[in-house]
């Protein structure tokens, strides 16, 4: 009898203990999560905790060591992040900035490469607009593919002469990070308001996209604060051929605005031979050991040029291969400012 009252006594202490001891379901901030948790509650929570986790990566600066993936992925870029890199992830492999290689590029620097997903970050975290599309979306809907296009905004002084880099990649991809981002971050820094075009594969296409971009600056202009006389324009390898034919036949020819052609091109490491009497003032560079672009072929076609009575000036560089871009650390570093004074040459 005394052994059922002593239990009896213990279950009812134990009933006590939990009952009293259990946590209010009103305070969320003592809430234990179970499987009695409410759903809007864990969105809260999980959106609380990946907007904290944003706002601490905003203030991280890249490095070599930041995955390529995360900057494609920052929410700083919005949409257009994913085209920072080449669209087709088939053509460049690393998993860092550091690692980045390109398809068909040498030289590549990983310290520029970090400096200009900086560059983009800082901007893009002020609130500049760093990205501009040339189609609307109601053609981008009729054409897919022209939601992987746009302009990439390296801003100089205001009311100074534009550029729109063209960078190569076989008419196949984009190889913007070497071929036009340096040039125009490059150009930025010397007051000139520079555009790297992201445009689709494609010779044609590349070229509508190029005539698209260049009435889209045109059009306007005085809200990006750019002055449209004597523009130029710069490519390499395929971008270069680019430049070449825009140059050569304008651009209403590739479905843009009748505009002005640019006052220089400025072509690197292309085969491109067609000229006419009509081309623009052209500056090209190419290295000896370039196995896509001959040498002979680009200077002959300069040579034809001036004897046409259109300025040229044509430089190669010993030892190189294709796709140098800026040329740093090689014997092509700094040409870019050769290229810049042949260009004000032309105003």
């Amino acid at each position: 009898m005394r052994k059922k009252v002593f239990l009896a006594v213990f279950f009812c202490m134990m009933i006590c203990f939990f009952g009293c001891s259990g946590k209010g379901k009103e305070n969320n901030s003592d809430i234990e999560y179970g499987q009695d948790v409410p759903e809007t509650i864990r969105q809260q929570e999980v959106g609380e905790e990946e907007s904290m986790k944003a706002e601490q990566n905003a203030d991280i600066s890249y490095t070599a060591d930041t995955k390529i993936i995360d900057v494609l992925s920052d929410p700083v870029f919005g949409e257009y992040g994913r085209l920072i890199f080449p669209v087709d992830d088939s053509y460049y492999s690393g998993n860092t900035l550091g690692e980045l290689r390109l398809v068909w590029y040498n030289n590549i620097d990983s310290d520029k490469t970090v400096e200009i997903v900086n560059y983009m970050k800082d901007h893009a975290k002020a609130g500049d607009t760093i990205f501009y599309d040339i189609y609307t979306e109601e053609e981008k809907a009729a054409d897919s593919a022209k939601r992987d296009t746009g302009l990439f905004f390296f801003k100089g002084n205001p009311g100074e002469k534009f550029a729109v880099c063209n960078a190569g990649g076989g008419f196949a991809y984009v190889g913007a990070m070497h071929d036009s981002f340096p040039h125009a971050l490059e150009l930025s820094k010397m007051g000139y308001n520079a555009f790297a075009l992201i445009y689709r594969p494609g010779a044609q296409t590349a070229c509508e996209d190029l005539a698209r971009a260049i009435s889209f600056i045109f059009e306007h202009a005085e809200e990006l604060e750019v002055n449209t006389d004597c523009y130029s324009l710069w490519g390499g390898s395929a971008g270069g051929r680019m430049t070449a034919y825009l140059g050569t036949y304008g651009t209403a020819a590739f479905g843009g605005d009748e505009l002005p052609g640019p006052g220089a091109v400025v072509i690197q490491y292309t085969g491109h031979s067609e000229y006419s009497k009509k081309d623009p003032p052209t500056y090209s560079c190419v290295g000896t050991n370039d196995g896509i672009a001959s040498w002979r072929t680009m200077q002959a076609r300069l040579n034809a040029m001036e004897a046409l009575g259109i300025p040229t000036e044509f430089h190669v560089y010993e030892g190189l291969r294709h796709g140098f871009g800026l040329g740093s650390g090689t014997v092509a570093e700094g040409w870019i400012n050769d290229a810049v004074q042949f260009w004000e040459s032309q105003t």
